[in-house]
């Protein structure tokens, strides 16, 4: 490897793993904060927010790694224009070229790491935190749920009981509020024994209360009081989103769900966008000697904001069945290639302007 390509390497690896770093901690912070929230609100088992958070951030680096060599190939080439290290390698002879193929030593394997986790890591990411809210989150599981506060779940169900036992499964003095899209259901108990606290099959028996069924569309609505009650709930159900992040790349390319679709191109096109965004930081870097190396950072941002929430309009029109599959999801990154060859060119024509 010659030195010119490794010294443009040192410096942006360098900058990488800083940048990369940083993100990862603002990320994990965040991500603590909203679920020690969530457990302190006894939504959440607070021997659970850990393992989210990991995967939570596990999940975040497909998109860090590609922004952090973004920003970092920005900063390290502007500051070798900003001291005319570069102008002095192309007045010595070098070619652009020598830049590319720097920034694609360190790409490449980028992206490759990208693409590995955008594919593998991700869904299996995604479906160890579904396992775990699972577990953790189900509003009747007496040994999280706390007294005289509102334990809600992630359908809109809510119990408040004034006293809980997690010894012997039973509250006291209970409110069950139920929503749905025709009605509302409220159930009032001196006392309440949990028979299942699992999400998938919960049951609950209500002693001595009533229950109020308010009726959305009409009035219908009714007030029934019993002793001994029985209730079966409706388990929480997996939203298609949360289904199509967690599925398998071969569930995915045998479905013919237009959201499976455009999932299975979101995570195939993750590492093409990490070298791509790399290569046009290459060439929007450029600045006058001097210049400043920050000096062309707000357009990276504002390139970086395109892509950004290009594919994600992408993404959506293609799970809403308005873009078609073909280009979908690809289309950001086949008009990204289309600018890093423009730019390459104009790199070379202005090259070739300097040396006449």
């Amino acid at each position: 490897m010659h030195l010119i390509e490794r010294y443009i390497m040192v410096e942006t690896r360098r900058l990488v793993m800083i940048i990369v770093g940083f993100l990862i901690f603002i990320f994990a912070s965040y991500s603590a904060q909203r679920y020690l929230t969530d457990a302190a609100n006894g939504i959440l088992a607070l021997q659970a927010v850990f393992y989210i958070v990991f995967f939570k951030v596990l999940i975040s680096l497909e998109m860090l790694l590609p922004v952090g060599l973004y920003v970092s190939v920005a900063v390290a080439l502007g500051q070798l224009y900003h001291d005319s290290e570069i102008t002095a390698m192309f007045a010595c002879g070098s070619s652009p070229i020598r830049l590319y193929k720097a920034v694609l030593i360190l790409a490449i394997p980028l992206g490759i790491l990208v693409t590995l986790l955008s594919m593998y890591g991700r869904p299996w990411a995604y479906a160890q935190i579904d396992q775990l809210k699972a577990q953790s989150q189900s509003e009747l599981d007496v040994s999280h749920l706390q007294p005289k506060k509102f334990n809600l779940s992630d359908n809109g169900r809510m119990v408040l009981a004034q006293q809980s036992d997690p010894a012997t499964n039973h509250l006291s003095d209970v409110l069950i509020f139920i929503p749905s899209d025709n009605k509302t259901t409220v159930f009032r108990a001196q006392s309440l024994d949990v028979i299942d606290p699992s999400s998938s099959t919960p049951a609950v028996t209500l002693h001595a209360g009533t229950a109020y069924h308010l009726d959305h569309k009409g009035s219908n609505d009714n007030e029934q009081i019993y002793n001994n009650f029985n209730l079966h709930l409706k388990p929480q159900t997996q939203n298609t989103e949360t289904r199509s992040k967690s599925a398998s790349i071969a569930a995915l390319s045998h479905s013919t769900d237009p959201e499976d679709t455009a999932e299975l191109q979101w995570r195939e096109s993750r590492g093409v966008n990490a070298i791509l965004m790399a290569l046009l930081a290459v060439s929007l870097s450029r600045t006058r000697p001097r210049q400043g190396r920050f000096a062309k950072l707000l357009p990276l941002a504002v390139l970086f904001t395109l892509i950004f929430y290009g594919g994600n309009v992408c993404r959506t029109l293609v799970a809403n069945n308005t873009l078609p599959a073909i280009p979908g999801v690809w289309l950001v990154p086949f008009i990204m290639l289309i600018g890093v060859l423009i730019l390459i060119a104009r790199e070379f024509s202005l090259l070739q302007k300097l040396s006449r």
